[in-house]
């Protein structure tokens, strides 16, 4: 049986290969009370859905055995921010065309990845009121 610990060590070990290679990184984290985004915090609707960070080399950020701790910028203002491992669900790079999902334990989520994922396929993407965000990962290529 995997351990938390393990699977927190899978995704650093993720995002660390992801932004050596591409130099950029997503993350998306769940709300939890124990997730600080400076006094910003998080929407309502980022409460339900999630809340989408990027990362890039040039930033000055630290992951340690609890998570990542850093200075993110939202609009012109900068919030300090702690995101513990434990409440990131996913880590990709759309430069690279690779994605790292963990759902975490059935305490932690309140519906598995899988089911969102069926249900937000089924959703227009053309719908306002879709919660898919249309995330292009193919490289375009100038003519």
């Amino acid at each position: 049986m995997h351990t938390k610990t393990d699977l927190n060590s899978l995704k650093k070990h993720n995002f660390y290969q992801m932004m050596e290679m591409a130099g950029r990184v997503f993350i998306v984290v769940r709300y939890s009370p124990d997730v600080i985004i400076g006094k910003r915090g998080f929407s309502d609707q980022e409460k339900k859905q999630g809340l989408v960070l990027v990362f890039n080399s040039n930033m000055s950020f630290q992951w340690d055995d609890f998570g990542i701790t850093a200075t993110l910028a939202f609009g012109t203002a900068p919030q300090k921010c702690f995101i513990p491992a434990e409440h990131i669900v996913a880590v990709y790079s759309p430069d690279i065309n690779a994605q790292f999902l963990a759902a975490g334990s059935d305490e932690q989520k309140s519906e598995s990845l899988k089911d969102k994922s069926l249900d937000l396929q089924k959703k227009s993407p053309d719908s306002e009121k879709s919660s898919v965000v249309k995330v292009d990962f193919s490289k375009k290529e100038k003519i």
